[in-house]
């Protein structure tokens, strides 16, 4: 059940980084693309705003489908904890710790789900133990 279980994890979370990361590149499912996205960055000091956002849309869109896949498992799980570290530091952590507050509650729980992830293993249902 263990397997089962990490995989639901990798999955849930791995699809929702794609679809974070496509926001921020491509500005699909109501993202701002690298313009939009770019110009938000520059706003809260992250410069060259364009560039910063095309680094942290390729580390969640390339970080979930490497952790949805159980690929290259702690890459991936770098990736995610990466951007949910700068998240935390250049957006939330202001706002204190709850999400009600737009705190860095969630942030914190990704980034636990992708550390935790990489320390435990993806389990069996992940390409990982076809290489590794």
């Amino acid at each position: 059940m263990i397997n089962l279980g990490l995989l639901i994890i990798r999955l849930v979370v791995g699809v929702l980084f794609i679809g974070h990361g496509a926001q921020k590149l491509f500005g699909w499912f109501g993202g701002y693309g690298l313009k939009g996205t770019g110009g938000w960055f520059e706003s809260i000091g992250m410069k060259p705003g364009v560039t910063m956002a095309l680094f942290a849309g390729l580390a969640e869109l390339i970080g979930g489908i490497l952790f949805a896949a159980g690929f290259l498992t702690p890459l991936a799980a770098l990736l995610i904890a990466g951007t949910m570290i700068m998240a935390i530091v250049k957006v939330h952590a202001p706002n204190g710790l709850w999400a009600t507050s737009n705190g860095y509650e969630y942030n914190l729980t990704l980034l636990a789900v992708a550390i935790g992830v990489a320390l435990t293993g993806p389990g069996k249902y992940a390409l990982d133990i076809f290489f590794f």
